[in-house]
C-alpha cells in the first residue's frame, strides 16, 4: 500500500505515519528524514542536496523525487510506503504519480489529518525542549518534571507568529491537494486529529480496511 497522509503542521502526521508504518509492516517515508539521511552519508543525491542546503536554497524537487525514487527501491518498501510531508504542492504530486507508475505502483489511499488551527498553535506554542536531553515537554499536556522546568527552551519555530506562517503556506500551498487527489479519483479519507492518539489510528486503520489493518 502507498499511503500518503495530509495535515497541517502540528496535526500529528508524524506521529499516525510511524504507527501505521509499524501496524502495516511498510516503512515512512519523510523527506525531511531522507535529506537529513542523504547528506550524512554522502550519497550524489545527498551531496548535490547539500549544495543547495549551503547556499540557503531550497532544494528542488527533482532531486527530492530522486531521493523517494532511491527510498522505495530499498527491499522494506517493495510493499508500499507512507508518505509523510510529501508531495507537498500540485507539482510534486504528479511527479510522484508519474514515477509511481514507471514503477507499476499508484498511490492506494489519502488520508487528511484534519485539525483546527487555534488547537494546533495551542499544541506547537506549548512545546518546550530540554536542551541537556532532547526531550520534549508540553506547557499543559506534558508538564516537565520541576527539577528541570529552568533549562527548557522554545524552539523558534514553535513560536506563534512563526506556527501561524507555516499554518498560512499549508493552507495556500499543501492543502490544495486534498481538492486534487479527490478529483484524482484516490479515495480520500479525512479523520479528525483533535482526539486521543489511538482513537485517530483506530479510526485510519478503520478506513484503510480490514485488509490493509492485517497486512504484516
Amino acid at each position: 500500500m502507498d499511503l500518503i497522509l495530509l495535515g497541517a503542521p502540528g496535526a500529528g502526521k508524524g506521529t499516525q505515519g510511524a504507527l501505521l508504518a509499524e501496524r502495516l509492516g511498510i516503512p515512512k517515508t519523510a523527506t525531511g528524514d531522507m535529506l537529513r539521511d542523504a547528506v550524512r552519508q554522502g550519497t550524489p543525491l545527498g551531496r548535490e542536496a547539500k549544495r543547495y542546503m549551503d547556499a540557503g536554497e531550497l532544494v528542488p524537487d527533482e532531486v527530492i523525487l530522486g531521493m523517494v525514487r532511491e527510498r522505495l527501491s530499498q527491499p522494506d518498501a517493495a510493499a508500499g510506503a507512507i508518505f509523510d510531508g510529501y508531495p507537498r504542492n500540485a507539482a510534486q504530486a504528479e511527479s510522484l504519480g508519474r514515477m509511481l507508475a514507471e514503477l507499476g505502483r499508484s498511490i492506494d489511499a489519502v488520508v487528511s489529518i484534519d485539525v483546527a488551527e487555534e488547537a494546533i498553535v495551542q499544541r506547537m506554542t506549548g512545546r518546550r525542549t530540554d536542551p541537556e536531553t532532547g526531550r520534549v515537554y508540553h506547557v499543559v499536556h506534558n508538564p516537565a518534571p520541576a527539577e528541570v522546568q529552568g533549562r527548557l527552551v522554545q524552539r523558534d519555530d514553535d513560536r506563534e507568529e512563526t506556527v501561524r506562517h507555516r499554518l498560512e503556506v499549508y493552507r495556500t500551498t499543501t492543502e490544495p491537494l486534498v481538492a486534487y487527489y479527490r478529483a484524482s479519483g484516490v479515495p480520500l479519507h479525512t479523520v479528525d486529529g483533535d482526539r486521543p492518539i489511538e482513537q485517530v489510528q483506530g479510526e485510519i486503520l478503520e478506513l484503510l480496511g480490514n485488509d490493509a489493518s492485517a497486512r504484516p
